[in-house]
């Protein structure tokens, strides 16, 4: 992964839709740092934030399956993330699969990276 790489997946972070307000303002904090002396502590920021953040795949169906997933959902979309929860992880997946999860766990996987921009 090269640098433009890891700034396509900060900007999916920040768009997705199920992003934290907390993990938006880090991704946009790190990339109003670029380029500065604030790099490498926003950066540090974003990982720590993320890792607070990143949801595992037992974590979603559970939440989808509770009354707190139904109200944040709805009923009939919270039972469709909770089987598309439980056929990822018939697959193998161990996090969750939103979008901000997904590009959060990039960036994670790839957090030396991400520190030496």
């Amino acid at each position: 992964m090269d640098k433009k790489a890891i700034l396509e997946e900060v900007k999916k972070l920040i768009a997705a839709g199920s992003v934290c307000p907390e993990a938006k303002k880090a991704g946009e904090d790190y990339l109003a740092s670029i380029g500065t002396a604030e790099e490498k502590k926003a950066a540090e920021a974003l990982i720590k934030e993320l890792k607070e953040d990143v949801t595992s795949i037992d974590g979603l169906i559970a939440f989808a399956s509770s009354p707190d997933g139904e109200k944040a959902f709805g009923k009939d979309t919270a039972e469709a993330v909770r089987k598309q929860a439980e056929e990822a992880k018939a697959k193998g997946e161990k996090i969750c699969i939103c979008e901000a999860c997904r590009a959060a766990a990039v960036l994670l996987e790839n957090q030396d990276l991400l520190l030496k921009l």
